[in-house]
């Protein structure tokens, strides 16, 4: 059973391109939820950009 009140567990975040950013394009953005319990930090997944036509490191952003 679920605990009642406090702050949820699961959050949304949102994943930015950091090689775009350096390179002056378009970064690729893309949200995805996380499990505030088990990854206390900033995730970071290799993800696709379409802008640059290849999989690269995608960090959270506030």
């Amino acid at each position: 059973m679920a605990k009642k009140g406090g702050k949820d567990v699961r959050v949304i975040v949102t994943l930015e391109c950091t090689e775009a950013r350096e390179l002056g394009k378009t970064p690729s953005r893309y949200t995805t939820t996380k499990n505030r319990r088990n990854t206390s930090g900033r995730l970071e997944l290799m993800k696709y950009n379409p802008y640059l036509k290849k999989h690269t490191l995608h960090k959270e952003i506030k």
